[in-house]
C-alpha cells in the first residue's frame, strides 16, 4: 500500500528548507514549536484575504525575526505601517509573552508570483465555495491561472458535501504532469478548508513547477548552484 507523505516534508533540505529555523532540546523545544504552529495558523486565518503563501520563523538568543510572504502586504501593514505595530503586540500578547516586544522583527515581503502559490490559490477557492460558487468551476478557474502562470502540472482534490449533496464525495481535477515520486520535481502543496453552511469542504492542491537539478560549480569554493529547468 502507498503511503501518503506531504510533498513538501518529502523534499526538505533536496528542494526545499525549514521554514522554521532554529536549535532547542527537551521542554524548550516543545514550547518553541507550539508557539511557531499556533502563530501560522493564527497569521493564516486572521489574514485570509491577503493571500499569504508562507510564514518563516527565525529564533537567535533572545531575539525572533517572523517573515510573512503574501500576496497583499498592504492589508497587513497598513496604513503607515500602523497594522505591522498592531500586528506585532498582538503576537507578542499571544504567542510570544517570553520575548521582549523590541526584540520581535516583522519582515512583511510581496510574493511576487501568487499564481504559483498553492497556498495562495488554495485560500481563494475556499473563499469561492464558501461564496457558494459552483465547485466545478472553481477547479476550472484554478487550473487555468495556474498554467497561465506557467506551471508545468496541476492536481486539485475536493472533498465533502459538494454543491450542498446529500452524501459527501471527492472530486479530482489534473492537468499537466505532477510527478510526486520525484525527489528532485519542484512540488508546492497546499491545503484549505472551506466553512459552508452544508458543512466543512477540504480542498488539496499540488502544483508541479519544474525539476530542481543540483550541481558543483567550476568555482574555487565549490559552492552548489541550483538550476531549475
Amino acid at each position: 500500500m502507498g503511503h501518503k507523505v506531504n510533498p513538501k516534508v518529502f523534499r526538505l533540505n533536496i528542494t526545499r528548507t525549514w521554514p522554521s529555523r532554529w536549535f532547542a532540546t527537551g521542554k524548550i523545544l516543545i514550547k518553541n514549536l507550539e508557539q511557531d504552529v499556533n502563530l501560522r495558523k493564527y497569521l493564516f486565518t486572521e489574514f485570509r484575504e491577503a493571500g499569504v503563501d508562507r510564514v518563516e520563523i527565525e529564533r537567535s538568543g533572545h531575539k525572533v525575526v517572523i517573515g510573512i510572504f503574501t500576496a497583499k502586504p498592504g492589508i497587513i501593514i497598513g496604513r503607515g505601517g500602523s497594522g505591522a505595530g498592531d500586528l506585532k503586540k498582538k503576537l507578542h500578547d499571544k504567542f510570544l509573552k517570553n520575548f521582549k516586544l523590541g526584540d520581535i522583527n516583522l519582515n512583511i515581503t510581496e510574493f511576487d508570483r501568487p499564481n504559483l502559490s498553492s497556498a495562495i490559490i488554495a485560500g481563494l477557492m475556499a473563499i469561492d465555495i464558501e461564496k457558494r460558487m459552483p465547485f466545478r468551476r472553481v477547479m476550472k478557474q484554478a487550473i487555468s491561472r495556474i498554467e497561465r502562470a506557467g506551471a508545468l502540472g496541476v492536481k486539485v482534490i475536493i472533498s465533502g458535501r459538494l454543491n450542498g449533496a446529500e452524501i459527501a464525495r471527492t472530486e479530482m481535477l489534473t492537468s499537466g504532469k505532477v510527478p510526486l515520486h520525484t525527489l528532485r520535481a519542484d512540488i508546492d502543496f497546499a491545503k484549505a478548508t472551506a466553512k459552508t453552511t452544508y458543512g466543512t469542504i477540504g480542498i488539496k492542491l499540488w502544483i508541479y513547477k519544474g525539476d530542481v537539478f543540483k550541481k558543483e560549480s567550476e568555482t574555487a569554493k565549490g559552492e552548489i548552484v541550483g538550476e531549475k529547468k
